[in-house]
C-alpha cells in the first residue's frame, strides 16, 4: 500500500527529532486525550476530547472537543496520521496554556518509537506521554509482569533499548503501558502518572476524564441524524 510507505516513512524522518529527555522546570496544567469513533449512515467520525486539570489540585480548568469525519484509512502502526490532525484542531480550541499531555495510547512504544503521543509532542514541541490500557507488542516481544502493587514497574527492552515501561498504577490492578512522547524521560513519565492515578481508575485522571467526555458527545451525536 503506497500511502502507507509514505506514512513509514514520514515516521523515519520524525524519528530523528524524538527527544527523551525532560525539557521543563514546572508543570501546571495537564491535559489528557482521547479520541472516540461512531459511525452515521454508513460514514465514519471522530471525536477527540482534551481534558486540562490543574497538576496540583487535580480540578478541571477547561475541556475542548472537535469532531471530524475521518479522512485516512486505519492502517497498523500509522494511527497517529488518522488521529493527530483532529487533536490539533480540538487543541486549538484550548485558552488553557498546557505544560503537559497525557494520551489515551503509545508513544516510544512503537516499532518505530512513533506512536500518537510521540508524533503530537514533535509537532507541538511539548512534553508528552503515552498511556495505554492494552500492550501493543513490537517485534513480537512479551513484557515481565510488575509486582501486584501500586508503582511496581518492568521496563519493556527490546534488543537493548527500552521503549516504555509496565506499570502497576494501583495495588492488585491490572498495570498499564508508560512511554515517553517527547520532551520528558520514563522515570518522570512513570512519577506523572502514578500522582495522576486515583482509586477510582487504573489510567491517570485526565485521560480517563477525557475517556468519559469523547465517550459522552459520541452518544449524543449518534442520536442525531
Amino acid at each position: 500500500m503506497a500511502i502507507k510507505n509514505e506514512f513509514i516513512k514520514a515516521q523515519l524522518d520524525m524519528q530523528k527529532q524524538i527527544c527523551l529527555t525532560n525539557q521543563f522546570n514546572a508543570i501546571k496544567y495537564v491535559a489528557g486525550v482521547d479520541l472516540a469513533y461512531y459511525n452515521v449512515d454508513g460514514t465514519e467520525h471522530a471525536i477527540c476530547a482534551i481534558v486540562v486539570i490543574d497538576y496540583e489540585t487535580k480540578e478541571v480548568v477547561e475541556i475542548a472537543s472537535y469532531t471530524a469525519q475521518t479522512t485516512v484509512l486505519y492502517i497498523p502502526g500509522c494511527l497517529s496520521f488518522r488521529e493527530v490532525p483532529i487533536f490539533l484542531k480540538a487543541n486549538e480550541l484550548l485558552n488553557t496554556k498546557v505544560d503537559l499531555y497525557i494520551f489515551d495510547g503509545n508513544g516510544y512504544l512503537h516499532p518505530r518509537n512513533m506512536g500518537l503521543a510521540t508524533h503530537a509532542g514533535i509537532i507541538l514541541d511539548l512534553p508528552t506521554i503515552g498511556v495505554a490500557k492494552n500492550y501493543f507488542k513490537v517485534q513480537d516481544t512479551d513484557y515481565i509482569m510488575p509486582a501486584p502493587i501500586k508503582g511496581a514497574y518492568e521496563n519493556i527492552i527490546i534488543n537493548g533499548k527500552v521503549y516504555g515501561c509496565v506499570l502497576r498504577s494501583r495495588t492488585n490492578v491490572k498495570p498499564i503501558f508508560v512511554s515517553i512522547g517527547n520532551n520528558i524521560d520514563l522515570q518522570t513519565s512513570r512519577d506523572i502518572v502514578i500522582h495522576l492515578t486515583s482509586k477510582e481508575s487504573r489510567i491517570p485522571l485526565p485521560t480517563r476524564l477525557a475517556d468519559i467526555e469523547a465517550n459522552r458527545l459520541r452518544k449524543i451525536a449518534q442520536t442525531i441524524k
